[in-house]
């Protein structure tokens, strides 16, 4: 078969590409990559299923079909797919509004949920719409990440200290239930699930190779057997059924699908941020490409692989991911292999899961998601964008208080809104010429930078739309006052940064052009950007101001301080593509005045005269 006949097949199937030419150098690394990524997928499911009010068994489901699922059609080499804490919370969210946790009703709807999420996946993939995920800026998604961690730390101290509360959706609750409960903690729970989790950290600090998930859970199954905890009331992950699940299509309630929808919306976002954000890492780390949309593709097929074989939700996590590239992996055969090695341990090893106590369970998923608090990254935004930490802290403050979902909602909405605030507020500069150049700059930025007089040159660092429109005109008017007295009378706006404009735009740049006109002061553009130019030429605005734009600020005021220049044509001045018609003045690289003179402002601008 010819590459051009296997190349649409390579697009989609990215296995086909890279499995035959498979390079055996790498064999070594990749098998020993998928045996300690086992060693952490095999608890970190039971785990994840336990949040996610699931029985274990199904975290191990969802840790075997998916990820070769994604493996075939992902382009990621070192992305770890599986059951993460944070679509496990979501899940739990979601299915524990609806039914019964422990019925038959709430294990089929985490398999048709996992369908959803993969079907939303599926949709984003072949719609071309992928830039949903923006919805959510990185500084938004940290604050939500970190709500969701404290949410999900709070939710398993009751495993820790051995009491018992319902499930809430808040913090706040949670906290509340907590203390009603707190005389009620199990002593032996406690010293367990406290003992595990100062094992994990010394692990995680001293011997950082070791897989410190594999080592406190069988270290817990030792001490359970030697003090025989579970007689003394510690309680116990309970009988784990045995075997394979088989293919089969869920059966769900028709009633609850839109619910199940909504959510599967939700968790697709998180689900593919987190994952494209760890994908985009290390594929840079190791320079190969990482396909956004094929990464659509390769998590739905991984979903949708999870809810027909008895899984839940999936998506790449952030602590398998750097476990699997510092063991050495160096494709996605590595976790193919954690895939085939976790088979041996549903068919064989279920009886001594069972034993696990759940306090160990609790102390594994409140060690994993500790690094989901990413201080370090807050201390960056704030150094980068101090205003970012205002999404940031809206997001955290909204899913610590309204829950998992609401929180998602109000992160989207903190999103946009301050998308909205500064396209309302945009960054404007007043410019001057460079001595010497032909450049012109920020004054503030550069006070050596020349002025003219009765000229004002200002940039606006953003597309003109409906957001920002009354402030560019308010920013010309406060300009125009400036010069209203001092001829030449002229304001150019340097659109650099000004890559669109809107028809509410338009409509407020005809305004200000009426109303300039009937004053002394002329508006002259330069620079202005081919998207934009369109826009002028369909609202007739360019005709408007023929004469008046120009290919740079520099020419524009060598143009208003000398009018009578022999014209030359827009496509040679670089100022327009359409045509040869003269209208520019500066035709020639005319050096600008630095004084004026009281020439008559009709006289040095005969379009206004």
């Amino acid at each position: 078969m010819s590459s051009a006949t296997l190349r649409p097949l390579h697009r989609y199937v990215p296995i086909t590409a890279w499995g035959p030419r498979y390079q055996r150098q790498n064999l070594k690394s990749d098998l020993i990559a998928g045996f300690t990524i086992s060693a952490l997928l095999i608890p970190q499911g039971l785990a994840y299923a336990l949040l996610a009010g699931l029985p274990p068994q199904v975290g191990l489901y969802a840790s075997i079909a998916p990820v070769i699922a994604y493996a075939i059609f992902g382009t990621s080499r070192q992305l770890a797919v599986g059951p993460v804490a944070i679509v496990s919370l979501m899940t739990a969210t979601t299915l524990g509004k609806l039914y019964e946790q422990g019925s038959d009703t709430y294990l089929a709807s985490a398999a048709v949920l996992a369908l959803l999420v993969g079907g939303v996946h599926l949709v984003l993939r072949f719609g071309r719409l992928g830039f949903v995920t923006n919805f959510l800026s990185h500084s938004v998604l940290v604050g939500f990440t970190a709500a969701s961690a404290v949410i999900i730390v709070a939710s398993q101290i009751k495993h820790v200290l051995g009491i018992q509360i319902p499930r809430t959706e808040s913090v706040l609750e949670t906290t509340i239930e907590v203390g009603k409960e707190i005389d009620q903690t199990h002593l032996a729970t406690l010293l367990l699930g406290g003992g595990c989790i100062a094992a994990f950290l010394l692990i995680k600090r001293y011997a950082k190779k070791v897989p410190a998930a594999l080592v406190v859970l069988l270290g817990s199954l030792v001490v359970m057997q030697v003090f025989q905890l579970e007689d003394h009331g510690v309680k116990t992950v309970g009988d784990i059924p045995s075997g394979l699940p088989g293919f089969s299509i869920p059966t769900f309630d028709g009633g609850a699908l839109g619910s199940l929808t909504t959510s599967a919306v939700a968790i697709t976002l998180v689900g593919f941020m987190e994952s494209i954000a760890v994908a985009k890492v290390y594929g840079r780390r190791h320079r190969y490409p990482v396909d956004a949309n094929q990464e659509l593709l390769g998590l739905g097929m991984a979903n949708i692989t999870s809810g027909l074989f008895g899984g839940y939700p999936v998506t790449g996590g952030f602590s398998r991911t750097a476990v699997a590239d510092s063991a050495g992996a160096r494709t996605a055969l590595a976790s193919i292999v954690a895939a085939i090695l976790i088979i041996p341990a549903v068919l064989f090893l279920t009886p001594v899961f069972s034993t696990l106590p759940q306090a160990a369970l609790g102390a594994t998923i409140i060690v994993a998601v500790l690094n989901l608090v990413d201080i370090k990254e807050m201390r960056h935004i704030a150094k980068v964008k101090r205003s970012d930490l205002i999404g940031l802290g809206i997001s955290f403050g909204a899913t610590l208080v309204l829950g998992i979902e609401r929180g998602m909602v109000v992160a989207i909405v903190a999103s946009m809104l301050v998308v909205f605030a500064r396209m309302s507020r945009p960054h404007t500069a007043t410019l001057g010429r460079i001595p010497s150049s032909t450049s012109f700059r920020n004054v503030e930025r550069f006070p050596e930078a020349e002025t003219f007089d009765g000229i004002r040159v200002v940039r606006i660092d953003a597309a003109l739309s409906f957001v920002n429109a009354q402030q560019f005109k308010q920013l010309v008017a406060d300009q125009a006052a400036l010069v209203a007295d001092t001829p030449p009378h002229a304001v150019v706006v340097d659109c650099t940064g000004l890559n669109d404009i809107d028809a509410t735009g338009a409509d407020v740049l005809s305004e200000i052009i009426t109303e300039l006109d009937e004053g002394p002061v002329v508006l002259h553009l330069c620079d202005v950007k081919g998207p934009a130019r369109d826009v002028l030429h369909r609202s007739g605005i360019w005709d408007r101001l023929e004469g008046r734009i120009h290919a740079t600020a520099w020419m524009a005021v060598a143009a208003i301080q000398r009018p009578y220049q022999e014209p030359a044509s827009l496509r040679t001045m670089g100022v327009d593509e359409r045509g040869d018609a003269p209208a520019d003045p500066a035709s020639d690289a005319v050096e600008p005045d630095t004084t004026t003179d009281s020439t008559d402002t009709a006289d040095r601008h005969p379009s206004n005269a």
